[in-house]
């Protein structure tokens, strides 16, 4: 019996685990006579007290008590009968809370208004920073209050602050684990000033924010199970907002009660019900605005 992979559905996208939690992952196989398995991580053989590896006939198991970030990698999985081969990588990602931004400079202070901005932190947790999180104290009291969460950019205007009061200002960083334990404190304070100097606005030209389509984020091959409805996601950007059709295997689906097609804040969404094997073959998204036309496409099948 010639050797082949029964790689899990949920191994076949990258397998993200916090730092700490255990890693346990069966992988199935078949071959016979009994087949020969190694593994290797990011090309060299696995350290052995580090990665537990326990091999049967019939599947191989990867344990790994608490799980630290140096652990993340790619593993390559190789099993042999005589002179047949079958192969198989797992992708692991081992994720922890970032650390703080790096500088936190208060840029201007006008009227009842402060502008800060700040660096991304250097340690992300080996996951991408997905906000951040910006508190005041009045410098009197010194307590703090958060002003604004899950905020994307790196600049930011705090509004509303009294006058006569003297304010630090504080951020946190945030991935997939949560906040940063440590937040990043401005080294200055924003004096309130009670006479209030006359803020000159800058004079920008006018900026052209006209795009062309841009998939922001591809369609992913999916495995779907006949009877259970499936959902292809995407996201797009761009400038007039660009009209979204769908097409499979090439002809563009219309008015087809079987296909329900979403779009919200530039994420696109095609919800397949109940499909059958029928339904499986190759899915494209197409944006189209006055600059131009994007497409992403992927393979869906159903078992």
């Amino acid at each position: 019996e010639p050797p082949k992979i029964r790689l899990p559905r949920h191994l076949k996208q990258t397998y993200t685990r916090r730092v700490g939690e255990t890693v346990n992952l069966v992988i199935p196989f078949q071959g016979r006579p009994r087949a020969k398995v190694s593994w290797q991580k990011n090309g060299s053989p696995i350290d052995k007290n580090q990665i537990n590896i326990r091999n049967t006939e019939n599947d191989t198991i990867i344990f790994i008590r608490k799980a630290e970030r140096g652990h993340s990698g790619e593993y390559d999985m190789k099993v042999e009968v005589e002179n047949l081969v079958d192969k198989a990588t797992i992708d692991i990602q081992i994720v922890d809370r970032p650390g703080p931004p790096e500088i936190v400079t208060i840029e201007d202070v006008w009227g009842e208004n402060v502008n800060l901005t700040w660096k991304p932190p250097k340690d992300d947790g080996n996951a991408a920073i997905t906000g951040y999180t910006i508190q005041k104290a009045d410098k009197k009291s010194m307590e703090w209050f958060t002003v604004i969460e899950h905020y994307h950019r790196t600049s930011a205007t705090i509004n509303e602050l009294v006058i006569g009061n003297e304010y630090y200002f504080r951020v946190f960083a945030e991935n997939m684990c949560g906040l940063s334990e440590d937040a990043t404190m401005t080294k200055e304070s924003a004096l309130i000033a009670k006479d209030g100097k006359v803020y000159k606005y800058p004079v920008y030209d006018d900026f052209d924010f006209s795009e062309r389509p841009l998939f922001t984020q591809p369609l992913v091959n999916t495995f779907a199970i006949a009877g259970y409805n499936a959902t292809l996601n995407c996201s797009v950007r761009g400038n007039p907002k660009p009209k979204i059709t769908w097409l499979k295997n090439k002809v563009l689906i219309m008015n087809d009660p079987k296909y329900r097609m979403f779009s919200n804040q530039g994420v696109c969404t095609l919800e397949i019900r109940k499909p059958s094997p029928y339904d499986g073959g190759t899915y494209t998204c197409r944006a189209v605005n006055e600059l131009g036309e994007a497409e992403v496409d992927c393979k869906l099948e159903v078992k």
